[in-house]
């Protein structure tokens, strides 16, 4: 019995450049699918880069088959790890000798994904590709002029096109991040599929009694990293008016925290900021439900988990207009976009929903649980089973998956 065809139990080979426990949006959305297709009774297996230096090693972690690569500390970051594809292409070759996936799903194009799959074409395996990248999101680990990584940013495109073009079906979270790909010459048909959110995971629970904060709170979720410019929140925060009493929480960790906390400093506003760094599941979900808005001035994000955690919490939101965060907004209606960089409008915006009277805001936040059905964990595995399962290429696998005239089927 074929398992592609017929409703059996996958193998499913999940290749992850970033894995925890990296901390950053990728690395969660990997986990989370790995741990979707086993709750749906798959045989799901990872490779990812060690954490630390040593041979290739297998363990079980959450109850899922997890291939650690060996893999170097990289000089230009404290916990980056870099994987050589010479020295991870036999470990790669054995470990599919091994598990015999029907599915390889990779998560990005760099050394774990391309080993992965440049295996997958030559076993004939099936083979998914989910782009999670954009090249800013490198920038924190290169530590060179913005001249030389602009060249770097361009030479990435183009070799995502050619790692990720060989894949059977190539998915990214949202039309907004596809459409990125095909500005930047992505000559393959991309199949918009949520990360998916488990929006109860973030309500308030039948009778949970939670303390109303004595100030309205601005919240931030994320990496501490350049890409995030949480240094625009700061300054937006600073602007405003003192009446509000206002306080700011900011969740993450990150090489930039020392920096940021000296600005605060500076801003004079040390005493209502509160940096967080790194809190376990239910201290997130507690902050979220504690918050009077979230904020997320970061134009890097393919479709931002943080701002649909937020969206599930029943906040308003604040988010900078870049990339794919307009999709998570309807203006006025569960929030606002501010041009990034524009510090005085993003003071403005948050300053507007602190003066709405409760009401306007519980309004706000209600309209943003109501967007994020349109975003649920449960029917994006759905999704990306049946593209699993399919035997057809691009968007074949789903009939509705949008193609923009620039773009070609090759």
């Amino acid at each position: 019995m074929d398992p592609l065809a017929e409703d059996e139990p996958l193998t499913i080979l999940i290749a992850a450049d970033t894995y925890p426990p990296d901390i950053n949006g990728a690395a969660v959305s990997t986990h989370r699918l790995a741990m979707g297709m086993k709750a749906r009774g798959h045989i799901v297996h990872v490779i990812a880069a060690r954490s630390s230096s040593g041979p290739t090693v297998t363990a079980r972690e959450d109850g899922i088959t997890v291939h650690r690569l060996r893999s170097h500390a990289a000089p230009t970051h404290p916990t980056l790890r870099i994987c050589v594809p010479w020295q991870i292409r036999r470990d790669v070759r054995k470990i599919f000798g091994t598990v015999a996936p029907n599915v390889a799903h990779v998560q990005c194009h760099y050394m774990v994904g391309g080993a992965v799959v440049k295996e997958a074409v030559r076993n004939g395996t099936r083979l998914i590709a989910t782009n999670h990248f954009m090249p800013e999101n490198m920038n924190p680990f290169l530590p060179f002029p913005k001249w030389f990584l602009k060249i770097v940013a361009r030479n990435s495109w183009r070799d995502m096109d050619k790692v990720l073009g060989k894949a059977d079906v190539i998915t990214t979270p949202t039309s907004k991040s596809a459409e990125t790909m095909y500005r930047h010459g992505f000559s393959r048909t991309v199949v918009p599929v949520s990360n998916g959110i488990a929006a109860e995971r973030y309500e308030r629970a039948s009778g949970e009694q939670l303390e109303n904060p004595d100030h309205p709170i601005i919240l931030f979720v994320g990496r501490l990293a350049e890409e995030k410019n949480v240094d625009e929140l700061l300054d937006a925060f600073a602007q405003l008016p003192d009446e509000l009493d206002a306080r700011l929480e900011i969740v993450g960790v990150g090489e930039l925290r020392p920096a940021l906390e000296l600005q605060a400093g500076r801003l004079g506003i040390s005493d209502r900021v509160t940096f967080l760094g790194f809190v376990d599941e239910e201290e997130l979900r507690l902050a979220y439900l504690r918050s009077t808005l979230f904020a997320m001035p970061g134009t890097a994000d393919l479709q931002s988990l943080v701002s649909l955690e937020a969206m599930s919490a029943s906040k308003p939101l604040v988010l900078a207009n870049a990339l794919a965060l307009p999709h998570l907004v309807r203006e006025g209606v569960n929030g606002f976009l501010f041009t990034p960089g524009d510090r005085r409008e993003f003071a403005r915006k948050i300053e507007y929903i602190l003066r709405l009277p409760v009401e306007g805001r519980e309004a706000m936040g209600l309209a943003s649980r109501a967007m994020v059905e349109g975003h649920s964990f449960s029917s994006s595995m759905f999704t990306l089973e049946a593209i699993y399962r399919s035997h057809r290429r691009d968007e074949a696998a789903l009939p509705h998956a949008p193609m923009p005239a620039a773009a070609s089927t090759k």
